[in-house]
């Protein structure tokens, strides 16, 4: 989990372009992101450095697609927690076979959970053995993800985003 600064420096111009290509495309060299900000590949190198220094970036890595490694079906879980720290309800349904995502959210409910298995059969033994039997877990309500449509990370859209 990331750490949240209340002042974080903030960007410039040059560092929301690094930003927004390598929000593009996480696998681009130093040599093309400095030719697509307009920048030597020296400062190039360091800004990108300097970015993950601050925990403006955060990693890279790889985006799979679900269905192409057999996890057929996908689900937002809805969970209601009861009187338990939900530092360590969220920890233990981070840990569950088939949990992809943990969010703690506001409102009527405490956390959403994006969950994906092979078929119909896991999805509803994830749901209902692992996660509603829980203890801590008031109550469930599971929407099945129809359709899934990615947009533009913030960094993309330079127009709006500003420190």
């Amino acid at each position: 989990m990331t750490t949240h600064q209340s002042h974080r420096e903030p960007l410039d111009d040059i560092d929301r372009r690094i930003v927004a290509e390598l929000s593009r495309d996480g696998r681009l060299s130093v040599r093309t992101l400095a030719e697509r900000v307009h920048v030597s590949r020296t400062a190039a190198h360091n800004r990108l450095q300097a970015l993950q220094r601050r925990g403006v970036i955060s990693g890279f890595g790889a985006q799979i697609d679900r269905k192409a490694i057999g996890l057929e079906i996908s689900a937002l879980v809805v969970v209601r927690v009861g009187d338990v720290p939900w530092e360590q309800i969220v920890d233990q349904l981070a840990t569950l076979p088939f949990v992809e995502k943990v969010q703690a959210v506001s409102g009527d409910i405490d956390i959403i959970l994006t969950v994906s298995a092979p078929d119909h059969e896991q999805l509803s033994q994830a749901i209902l053995r692992d996660i509603h039997d829980m203890p801590g877990v008031v109550s469930t309500r599971s929407h099945l993800i129809l359709a899934e449509i990615e947009g533009r990370p913030p960094a993309q859209s330079l127009d709006i985003w500003r420190s």
